[in-house]
């Protein structure tokens, strides 16, 4: 089929190419996709949905690293200075920075950094773009201010000075991640990402050989506080103290933890775990935890004389993540004595 419109124009100048032309164009073209390969990718974001502080909107991105950015371009149309480069060749936001009147108010490493912009791929694919570090918005406000309180800004910058007076009331510093989480969506995402990690740390792919993790210590004092008698002799404990090892201990390794184990526990005929929960926690990570955290709560224990004080303690020193623990019947009007 013969090409037709550009393509028909694209043919006519392939066929006046020589063989070393057309050979260097397929060599820049195979480099630049190696190159485009290698860029960071973004996860999160897009022109679409934009930072907006007051009136101004900076198209934002989170990278796959983490990293937030903003458009270059977006950026500088939100500090209201126009695009393009100077006679000397810098960008303009690089030459008014490196301005002799401005470069004493300059803050941290602004001036390098906009030299250096990152390139990255956008969440769709298509062409790369270059952004910069969401932070340095933050930077550029403080310079510019800075520069006009002293008297130092140039007369014909002053609308980049009122822009940056308007991003400043709409931000703190502390606050610009946030703003770029928000705005991308990437802290729905970052948060079901950090509880995947967490479980992925915790809970084992498969049952761990039988190693005993709570010592007799731990239910004398158990017995103790809920006015019960200890027979050091007998392996015997209440039904209920079960749940109430979920409620101190398995509830406080991590987010999501014990959750996962419950889930994850092969169960009998009448719904109850047939094997120790311990069973399914890392040997490298979840174990550990959890060793520290029967310690912790012996040490709660031994300093407190009835049940009640000690959960209060025990609230204090090692909170119980946010995970509705179901009670058994018996257990709904506990008054921290045996039952």
């Amino acid at each position: 089929m013969e090409p037709i419109g550009r393509a028909k124009g694209g043919a006519a100048r392939a066929a006046k190419l020589t063989p070393e032309e057309r050979k260097s164009i397929a060599m820049k073209g195979v480099a630049a996709k190696k190159e485009r390969a290698l860029l960071p990718k973004a996860t999160h974001g897009s022109s679409d949905k934009p930072l907006k502080i007051g009136d101004i909107e900076i198209p934002c991105y989170v990278l796959e690293d983490g990293t937030r950015v903003l458009s270059q371009r977006g950026l500088i149309a939100g500090i209201g200075m126009s695009s393009g480069s100077t006679k000397s060749g810098d960008a303009r936001q690089v030459a008014f920075f490196d301005l002799e009147a401005i470069k004493p108010f300059v803050v941290n490493d602004l001036a390098v950094v906009l030299k250096s912009p990152i390139k990255f791929t956008p969440p769709h694919g298509g062409k790369p773009a270059n952004g910069y570090p969401a932070t340095i918005l933050a930077d550029i406000c403080e310079t510019v201010l800075a520069a006009r309180q002293a008297g130092a800004l140039p007369p014909r910058q002053s609308g980049i000075a009122d822009q940056c007076e308007i991003l400043v009331r709409g931000f703190a510093r502390v606050g610009i991640i946030a703003l770029v989480d928000e705005a991308t969506g990437y802290q729905r995402d970052r948060a079901r990402d950090s509880l995947a990690k967490i479980l992925e740390a915790f809970v084992a792919k498969e049952l761990q050989p039988y190693v005993k993790k709570f010592p007799a210590e731990f239910y004398e004092e158990m017995f103790r506080l809920r006015g019960l008698p200890f027979d050091p002799k007998s392996v015997k404990r209440p039904l209920y103290f079960g749940h109430l090892t979920n409620d101190i201990v398995y509830r406080r390794l991590a987010p999501g933890v014990w959750r996962e184990l419950k889930a994850k526990a092969k169960k009998n005929a009448e719904g109850k775990p047939t094997h120790h929960l311990h069973r399914l926690l890392t040997p490298d990570v979840g174990d550990p935890r959890l060793k520290d955290m029967v310690v912790k709560v012996i040490t709660v224990m031994q300093l407190s004389d009835k049940w009640g004080d000690f959960k209060s303690k025990l609230d204090r020193v090692a909170p119980a993540f946010d995970e509705t623990l179901e009670l058994p019947f018996e257990l709904e009007n506990d008054t921290g004595t045996g039952l």
